[in-house]
């Protein structure tokens, strides 16, 4: 039960926890026509390669033995299409996303690749997933789960809908731990990318808040023990690009 006082940071503010679910909504309707253009600019096209390491983690069959993934807060479809290309035919996604801004591109996106039949758009919310339990072979999250607002009731949600046996794959930002590099990407993050949000799509507020949400994210080893109290076992990360993401592992046994 949600407190009044109970509060969040959203980037650098402190405001009330029930409030912040709303703001990241406002964020994401700004910026969902041009998310993805963004996701290059950003990165300078590295997201496309710690997703490709994320997939590959994944590793779904390539065969027609059915293989039932679902992504969280994975409204372009970006992840569930990568997903279906290294699969086989047996292969379903679902992508739960609460913005339907986002959904509404992603499943665009799906129709234009021909892949509406294998990947399903739901509105829903990571904290409360409207899914059976022990239901899916994997669960994904890319860069989504600093946005969730008690990111540990969305852990034990994806616990829940895992199948036993089931993986959990998170990729999040994470603490650069290269000297000098963390200077340049500090100075990147705050200065580079507001203004590249303004001049792409006219809103330098959603991305100053982007970047500020990942300073507040949990250190690698602390958002680990957070998954291990969700009930996974075999918690693991793997730090990729000098620290900038890392790749957070879990299973359902």
């Amino acid at each position: 039960m949600d407190h009044p006082d109970q509060t969040t940071h959203f980037g650098y503010r402190d405001v009330p926890l029930s409030d912040k679910q709303t703001l990241v909504n406002d964020v994401f309707h700004s910026v969902a026509q041009r998310y993805d253009l963004m996701n290059d600019l950003m990165s300078a096209g590295l997201h496309r390669v710690w997703k490709d390491i994320m997939i590959n983690a994944l590793n779904p069959p390539r065969s027609d033995r059915p293989f039932v993934l679902l992504d969280l807060a994975g409204g372009t479809g970006d992840i569930a299409f990568r997903a279906a290309s290294a699969a086989g035919g047996g292969f379903q996604a679902t992508v739960c996303d609460i913005n339907p801004d986002m959904l509404r591109v992603g499943h665009l996106r799906a129709v234009s690749r021909h892949l509406e039949h294998q990947v399903a758009f739901v509105e829903g919310n990571a904290e409360t997933l409207a899914f059976p339990d022990r239901h899916f072979d994997a669960c994904t999250i890319a860069f989504g789960i600093r946005n969730v607002p008690r990111i540990d009731l969305a852990l034990r949600e994806a616990y829940r809908v895992l199948k036993p046996g089931g993986r959990f794959l998170c990729l999040e930002f994470s603490s650069v731990d290269v000297p000098g590099l963390d200077r340049l990407y500090e100075m990147f993050s705050f200065k580079v990318i507001p203004q590249l949000g303004r001049i792409v799509t006219d809103d330098a507020g959603s991305y100053r808040y982007l970047v500020e949400s990942i300073r507040k994210f949990p250190k690698p080893q602390a958002f680990a023990g957070m998954i291990r109290a969700a009930g996974f076992l075999r918690v693991s990360h793997q730090s990729l690009s000098g620290g900038i993401v890392a790749l957070h592992s879990g299973w359902r046994l």
